[in-house]
């Protein structure tokens, strides 16, 4: 199994980023697939998730109205568009698998990717 993420970079604040997480070795569409993120000296936590059917998708509040997940299961990709970003947001952001339905525990994701570095200026 091997996730893979890309996409990160660096942005003024305001601008945009589209991070994709490539995945292989398991069948995305019985998953939950969810973004994580780690700023440095602190804790890991979680950004969105998308269900394994892709109905319903799920949003921290610090990223609510500005982050839009998405999935293509042909392509086994899982994506996370990130608009009006703030200096806040830099992190290392990870995605990952899951196949329980609690999409904000990162105890319960048992597949993750190695991360890509987000970083936005003010």
């Amino acid at each position: 199994v091997q996730l893979q993420a890309s996409g990160g970079g660096v942005v003024q604040a305001g601008g945009s980023l589209r991070l994709s997480c490539a995945v292989s070795g398991l069948a995305l569409s019985s998953y939950l697939m969810g973004w994580f993120r780690q700023a440095p000296g602190k804790e890991r936590e979680f950004v969105a998730a998308i269900a394994w059917n892709g109905w319903s998708t799920y949003y921290a509040d610090s990223v609510k109205g500005r982050f839009t997940i998405s999935r293509d299961d042909a392509k086994n990709t899982v994506y996370l568009q990130m608009n009006n970003l703030k200096p806040e947001d830099t992190a290392v952001y990870y995605c990952a698998a899951s196949q329980t339905k609690y999409y904000t525990r990162k105890g319960d994701y048992e597949n993750w990717g190695q991360g890509t570095l987000v970083t936005v200026s003010s």
